[in-house]
């Protein structure tokens, strides 16, 4: 029997992304039959003493501080980016000169430009390419995307999609990197929103035009190290959008990171003319479907429990009815991508993908500023 080639791991990155990235890495090959055995070989951050304690607490055979080192280790094959999002360009580009299949956090940059340089990078070096938008790989969203594309929804009218969280309500919280535009780029709108944005390309389509307002309702904070201070906040809080797709569904999306009470919340429904599907993350394993079809006396929203080994994923983790969660996510991001570098070819999404969603946030972003539609 032939023996599985290996590959290993860069890991740029090591606080919440890093931990879930470093649970996939460490679990896929574990679940999955994958075509290749998995080396999970360095993780990088500034912090020396922080990094390598990650290191030692999720497995990682090395801890290293400067990213340029890891683009230097020719044993390297896989670079995953995990880092705030205004070193996403530099170091993606960096792994694609020095030949690596890359994977990179959502969202893929801070603009338009800084994805067209990354994904042209990707393109022109031949390397496996994919933006980690794990909530595609969710068991139910896949089945979802299964079921419009046999029809069982007819002809698509709406999509509707709302993620909601909470955890800057509070004026006192302070002057993190994810409010300030020259590290994120955008606040609500590339934070969570693209998530949305992703979903919908994923399961309708290209959108045609778009329409949004975007609010930033606490203008200030206390500086991270001086609390006493306080400095602006730069990017949006929240952001509503109206728009249309290319197959003339409607779309109606909304973010926002002011929801008392809504910790991680993405709520979506879609309507056609054959049917409905409404799917929500506090219920992950769970989609709700209502089938026109069905008799008159029996119609209403069936519950289908996607944990049958023939749904999407669920064939590699427990028997039916045995839940999974957020976590696995990733872990199904990773097996793909995994199969797709031994396979030599990208997988969905990609940096075109990721290239794609940040032209729909620009645009939100620009019709917000001129208060009209905008096209894409």
């Amino acid at each position: 029997m032939k023996a599985k080639p290996t590959l290993s791991v860069g890991l740029i990155g090591y606080q919440f992304m890093g931990k879930a990235h470093s649970n996939a890495w460490r679990q896929a090959p574990r679940f999955f039959d994958l075509p290749a055995e998995v080396r999970m070989k360095t993780i990088c951050g500034r912090n020396r003493p922080a990094v390598k304690k990650a290191a030692a607490k999720f497995g990682w055979e090395n801890a290293q501080t400067d990213w340029r080192r890891v683009m230097d280790d020719r044993k390297i094959d896989i670079v995953d980016i995990c880092t705030p999002n205004d070193s996403h360009s530099e170091i993606a580009i960096a792994a694609a000169n020095a030949g690596k299949a890359i994977l990179c956090e959502k969202p893929l940059a801070r603009n338009v430009a800084e994805a067209e340089k990354m994904a042209r990078a990707a393109k022109q070096a031949r390397v496996v390419n994919m933006v980690c938008h794990n909530y595609r790989r969710i068991p139910a969203i896949a089945l979802a995307r299964q079921m419009i594309e046999r029809g069982e929804l007819g002809e698509v009218f709406h999509f509707r999609a709302r993620y909601a969280q909470d955890w800057i309500v509070d004026p006192k919280f302070p002057l993190v990197w994810r409010l300030q535009s020259n590290v994120a780029g955008s606040g609500a709108l590339g934070d969570i929103f693209s998530h949305i944005v992703d979903l919908a390309r994923y399961l309708i389509g290209e959108f045609k035009e778009v329409c949004a307002i975007t609010e930033t309702f606490v203008k200030q904070r206390p500086l991270e190290k001086n609390r006493r201070a306080k400095g602006k906040v730069t990017v949006d809080d929240a952001v509503t959008m109206i728009g249309r797709f290319r197959n003339g569904a409607l779309a109606s999306l909304e973010a926002t990171r002011f929801a008392p009470g809504r910790k991680n919340s993405i709520t979506l429904e879609i309507n056609g003319s054959a049917g409905s599907v409404f799917f929500d993350l506090e219920e992950m394993n769970r989609l709700k479907f209502f089938d026109r079809r069905d008799p008159q006396d029996r119609q209403g929203f069936r519950d289908i429990l996607v944990t049958e080994p023939t749904h999407p994923y669920m064939g590699e983790w427990w028997p039916p009815g045995h839940i999974i969660g957020y976590e696995h996510t990733f872990v199904h991001t990773i097996a793909d991508f995994v199969k797709a570098v031994v396979d030599g070819k990208s997988v969905q999404p990609t940096f075109e993908d990721g290239l794609k969603n940040q032209r729909v946030l620009d645009s939100v972003a620009r019709s917000a500023r001129s208060r009209s539609w905008s096209t894409l």
